[in-house]
């Protein structure tokens, strides 16, 4: 029988991040009617937001044609992160993966009796916080997911070196891949989305996917296998977008101007070797065709547009003719399409398969290659591993009886 979870839809939400994912969560929550508090460690990244507010538009892209858009003033703006969580009944982590050890850790002593913590996207971070929270001593009773994704394309506008208190939607999911560490809260997790407005274009469409653990959530994160073949073998595109072709930088879109067949087709192999890793372990991952990795928009577009009856794409965005559908980014070799994606999520694929005997030559060429541009061997230049995850001396038995259940062996 699924849990009640019907006291959160009078709790606060508290809302960590205060970059691009955590001010769009916070400003859509709150502008359906929630009381918010948001949170950032950065001063700065919270500056204007007391006096405007932060305003929420743009084209919001999804087959159901869910919109939210307007000006959101918060209840509680602060950099102290016990003032947001505190009574608070759903906490949502918006922060980049390398942000996430700080803001867990902080967490932890705050947790109470109750709270549902949401992570956009989860990057490993379900399983970092329930070790942090072994470490720590913390036995709150809480339930801890992530999803595979965010539920939307958003960005901070900017002009030149200042950020506004504005984020735009690109578009919307309708349906996202969560799962919950261990899998025993899945159901009351995937309850508790109904009370979490950001994710009503997901709650009111396809609806929420119940994962196979969080190890199937970092396999269902599509930015690897799309942002960094693109990024990576799409690197002079970005370069000389401004230095030869005399554009704006922030005009650059890895999916406008970066993807082309032969990307598409590494990315397609990229994923097959995650599929590999997937098997050997023994969790189920999604199944994407050859095909669907042929649109300007790669495999994303599932997310916000679905698929038809016959399970294929319901929109493609051909690859032999221009399109401005794709996110802009990303515009230097520091973004996180670099930074995150392959020192995070292509290193955990690698260390899996070290693990599991699955070769992964296409996604080790990219942190070979990726470490190349930043002068760097991500391979070793990263805490991402396996031990940091708190998962690197199970065998697959233990790690499958852990994410299941989360008991650890004796």
């Amino acid at each position: 029988m699924t849990r009640d979870m019907s006291y959160l839809k009078d709790c606060p939400i508290a809302v960590l991040g205060g970059g691009a994912v955590g001010k769009t969560c916070a400003a859509d929550c709150k502008l359906a009617g929630r009381e918010v508090r948001l949170y950032s460690r950065h001063k700065r990244s919270l500056e204007g937001v007391s006096l405007a507010g932060i305003l929420l538009d743009g084209v919001q892209h999804n087959l159901f044609g869910f919109e939210r858009s307007g000006r959101a003033h918060f209840d509680i703006i602060t950099t102290d992160m016990e003032k947001a969580v505190r009574g608070a009944g759903i906490i949502v982590i918006g922060v980049p993966a390398h942000a996430h050890e700080y803001y867990l850790k902080t967490l932890v002593p705050l947790l109470e009796d109750g709270q549902v913590v949401h992570i956009f996207a989860d990057n490993y971070a379900s399983l970092l916080l329930r070790k942090y929270m072994r470490e720590m001593g913390c036995s709150k009773n809480v339930i801890i997911g992530g999803w595979s994704s965010t539920p939307f394309g958003t960005r901070v506008q900017k002009i030149g070196s200042f950020t506004l208190p504005h984020v735009s939607v690109k578009y919307r999911a309708i349906t996202l891949r969560g799962a919950t560490q261990p899998m025993t809260d899945i159901d009351a997790f995937i309850e508790s989305a109904k009370y979490l407005p950001c994710l009503d274009s997901v709650t009111r469409g396809n609806g929420p996917e119940k994962g196979d653990t969080m190890l199937d959530i970092g396999f269902s994160n599509v930015n690897p296998v799309i942002h960094v073949p693109a990024s990576l073998l799409g690197v002079s595109s970005m370069e000389n977008w401004t230095l030869i072709y005399g554009k704006e930088p922030e005009t650059y879109s890895m999916y406008s101007h970066g993807l082309c067949p032969s990307i598409a087709r590494v990315q397609y192999q990229f994923y097959m070797e995650e599929q590999a890793i997937a098997e050997a372990i023994g969790i189920d991952i999604p199944t994407y065709e050859y095909e669907m990795f042929f649109s300007r928009r790669s495999i994303l577009t599932q997310e916000y547009m679905g698929l038809d009856d016959d399970g294929k794409d319901n929109v493609v965005f051909p690859l032999d003719k221009p399109s401005d559908e794709g996110n802009a980014g990303p515009n230097n070799i520091h973004h996180r399409y670099f930074t995150e994606d392959i020192p995070v999520g292509c290193k955990i694929y690698h260390d899996l398969g070290v693990k599991y005997g699955v070769p992964t030559p296409i996604i080790d060429s990219m942190i070979t290659l990726g470490g190349a541009i930043h002068e760097k061997n991500f391979f070793e230049e990263t805490r991402y591993t396996l031990d940091y995850l708190g998962i690197g001396k199970m065998d697959r038995e233990q790690l499958l009886k852990y994410l299941y259940t989360g008991a650890l062996a004796a």
